[in-house]
């Protein structure tokens, strides 16, 4: 019985999961994940050829350079791409989630017909500046300013967690315009290229994720054009609005996504080890308690799936799903971490060693629980929002 997700793909996007399996194989071996991961590197000429493929509009209408919003097709690229390395499933979702959504959803029709073209084109990357060194899941306490300064934006602050800041091509900045308003109606989103004036970029040594470097930010004086307003003239003051609308419920999925990636890789790398290595004249799958623990990670990883599924489905029909979403945000997140804890057991001291791709999915796996908004926050979310009001 396959792993795949094949109830709700289209035609064309069942099409399209062969092609991206055959550019995996192909553009990213596994000595080139291994590679990426050792020296931290986003290997940009590799992204680009993704590109080409058309992948990173599937979030974006076709009159606008995409390929119509299909938030399952998007779901199978970050699937795929997690299995084999992070290094490239990051910039994707930054690419096509963090851009392409978000500017759908947000930003004002001048920008929309100026951003979406590039983004559909994988030219235009996003970096989440959102958390910062005291403020994690409690985003409306941000402390980052922004004021006007004629036809200027001038923003101070600092942000922590900024994952990808580096490679971006806009910092997604989420900062307080109005000290004295009304908490959740006094914060607005900013764009700021990571390259302007006042901004600092510093490395977070971080255990995984090692392509797509999480930092630290800094901004100073940062003046940047007043264009660069997420929603435009209309979008001061509304950055709450911006920020917890579906695209929310499709950041949960996609990092659900990530980690589905990462337990199917983990599990079918078991499984293959647990046939060839032989203990006590046999394969270690022949032993019982190794049989029982690769088939207690296959029912994980199905329930897995068909949380997720259900999930994307409500959220491709744009229904009210933050309840699904965390549910399925949890469950995948902590069910796949543990999928590729018991593929390390199995894996024995092969699974601690870097010559083996297993300790790389444990290290990323980690962070899965953590980031889009942690499993306590998702239960939080699921008791809170689930109550009878």
């Amino acid at each position: 019985m396959s792993l795949d997700t094949n109830t709700y793909l289209s035609e064309d996007a069942l099409e399209l999961r062969e092609i991206v399996r055959r550019f995996v194989a192909e553009k990213m071996t596994r000595s080139d994940a291994a590679a990426w991961d050792k020296v931290a590197e986003f290997p940009r000429p590799v992204f680009d050829k993704l590109a080409e493929l058309g992948v990173m509009g599937l979030a974006i209408p076709e009159e606008r350079g995409g390929v119509g919003r299909d938030i399952h097709a998007t779901l199978m690229v970050i699937e795929e791409l997690s299995k084999r390395s992070m290094a490239m499933a990051i910039p994707y979702i930054m690419a096509s989630c963090y851009a392409g959504m978000t500017v759908v959803e947000c930003a004002s029709e001048e920008q929309k017909e100026t951003w979406l073209p590039e983004i559909a084109a994988g030219r235009m990357l996003f970096a989440y500046g959102w958390t910062e060194p005291d403020v994690g899941a409690d985003l409306a306490s941000v402390k980052t300013t922004v004021r006007r300064d004629g036809d200027e934006l001038v923003i101070n602050g600092a942000k922590r967690f900024c994952t990808g800041a580096g490679i971006s091509d806009y910092i997604y900045t989420l900062a307080n315009s109005d000290p004295s308003g009304e908490r959740y109606r006094n914060l607005s989103l900013v764009l700021v290229p990571p390259d302007a004036p006042g901004v600092t970029i510093t490395p977070i040594d971080a255990m995984g994720i090692k392509g797509s470097k999480t930092t630290d930010v800094t901004f100073e004086d940062v003046r940047v054009p007043a264009n660069l307003l997420m929603g435009g003239e209309e979008g001061w003051n509304r950055g709450w609005s911006m920020i917890t609308g579906t695209g929310l419920d499709v950041e949960k999925l996609e990092v659900a996504a990530m980690a589905l990636g990462l337990g199917i890789a983990a599990y079918e790398d078991a499984l293959a080890y647990a046939e060839q290595r032989e203990q006590f004249g046999v394969p270690v799958v022949k032993h019982q308690s190794v049989a029982h623990t690769l088939a207690n990670m296959r029912v994980q990883l199905y329930a897995s799936r068909l949380v997720l599924d259900d999930a994307a489905e409500l959220a491709n029909r744009n229904e009210r799903c933050g309840v699904q979403t965390s549910m399925a945000k949890l469950f995948v997140t902590e069910a796949c971490k543990q999928v590729v804890l018991d593929a390390q057991t199995i894996l024995g001291a092969y699974g601690y060693v870097a010559d083996f791709d297993v300790e790389r999915y444990v290290r990323d796996s980690l962070l899965m629980p953590i980031i889009g908004g942690s499993s306590a926050i998702q239960r939080n979310n699921i008791h809170n929002w689930s109550r009878r009001r």
